[in-house]
């Protein structure tokens, strides 16, 4: 791990990191602290336990403060916002005027018109500013990127992506809020990525359909939605984010002219960042076992044995980070852009509209 005291030494590029929860802790410090040209400066949180916690993992040269301010005269090269949904906007603002370059965790903003307004603001300043779509580099991602770029699938006809989960008791938290100003519920959180993924993949988006629930008792945001998405390329993509998915469909089915594939399971490299396990330790990362790879072929269930195993790329979220170092030094588009973001927005938007409503919403390119 790199120590923060050589930063100048080594020319690493200094970041501060607004939040220590979930995304702060588990996401963005690791790959933060393991990506060649970074080096974790300081810390933004106002909780002692997360504050000895930060110290307790980076040690005692990072710099522990309990407001977002304490980083805009401190000679940083970085800001990453990885604190709740509701604060990206404001501290990505504030940080942007301090001339400072930013990464927002994803959802950037609560509405399109705010990530544009966001995006013109960096580009007005001549500053990055991107959002950390970390789901581009999960390993069944990269392996369906290959897949059709090899057009081994014919002609893409409908895209099935899951993102279930089994917790049949909510956990509360600004997460699960029903205060639309906390921008929770799975739309934003886990709908986010699954957006993200097919608009990456199959090109803007012509027309959205939504359904939205609360399905748990006590729960107040939406834990049960479906989005059906008719994509300018003709694609159909059919997403579903679920938190009370008692048996878990395929991550992705993907049925094209010559063949379709289905893979199962989540990558493992979150479960490896919460269990501790870090990309820098020179194990190797991302892998996942050939009992869990996905099928590729036609005309029967992949659960009898239809199709072949297709070897899944190995998942790569430091690519992200390295990304945005290359980026911050030589200049160039960052990996993910708050234009990018902005479209997924449209769509999350649109699916809001259309699951309240019970109309299909179409939008203009």
């Amino acid at each position: 791990m790199k120590d923060p005291r050589n930063a100048h030494q080594t020319a690493d590029l200094r970041v501060g990191l607004v939040g220590f929860g979930l995304a702060g802790s588990v996401f963005h410090a690791p790959l933060i602290a393991a990506a060649e040209g970074l080096v974790l400066d300081t810390v933004v949180t106002s909780d002692p336990e997360r504050q000895a916690q930060a110290r307790a993992e980076y040690g005692d040269a990072l710099r522990v403060v309990d407001s977002p301010e304490e980083l805009y005269d401190a000679g940083l090269d970085l800001v990453v916002i990885a604190s709740p949904n509701k604060t990206h906007v404001p501290i990505a603002t504030d940080a942007l005027k301090a001339g400072l370059p930013v990464v927002v965790d994803k959802p950037l903003a609560g509405t399109a018109a705010e990530a544009r307004g966001l995006a013109a603001l960096a580009q007005e300043r001549g500053l990055l500013l991107s959002v950390f779509q970390n789901r581009r580099w999960d390993n069944d991602f990269l392996t369906l990127r290959r897949l059709l770029a090899d057009g081994e699938l014919g002609e893409v006809q409908r895209f099935e992506s899951r993102f279930e989960r089994w917790r049949p008791q909510p956990k509360g938290g600004w997460r699960e809020s029903g205060d639309p100003a906390e921008i929770g519920g799975l739309l934003y959180d886990l709908g986010s990525h699954v957006v993200d993924q097919a608009l990456v993949l199959f090109g803007p988006a012509l027309r959205v359909y939504a359904e939205a629930d609360v399905r748990r008792p006590g729960a107040q945001a939406d834990d049960d939605t479906f989005i059906a998405i008719t994509h300018a390329s003709g694609v159909r993509s059919h997403l579903y984010v679920s938190a009370t998915t008692a048996q878990l469909g395929p991550r992705f089915r993907v049925l094209g002219s010559a063949a379709g594939y289905v893979k199962y399971g989540l990558d493992p490299q979150e479960a490896a960042l919460r269990e501790g396990k870090r990309p820098s330790n020179g194990e190797p990362w991302g892998v996942e076992p050939e009992s869990m790879w996905g099928r590729v072929g036609c005309g029967e269930s992949p659960l009898t044995g239809g199709g072949r195993p297709l070897e899944t790329v190995p998942g790569d979220y430091p690519a992200y980070y390295a990304a945005i170092a290359k980026a911050l030094r030589e200049g160039g588009e960052p990996p993910v852009t708050a234009h990018e973001a902005a479209a997924a927005l449209d769509v999350l938007e649109a699916a809001r509209r259309s699951a309240r409503e019970g109309v299909t919403v179409e939008l203009s390119l």
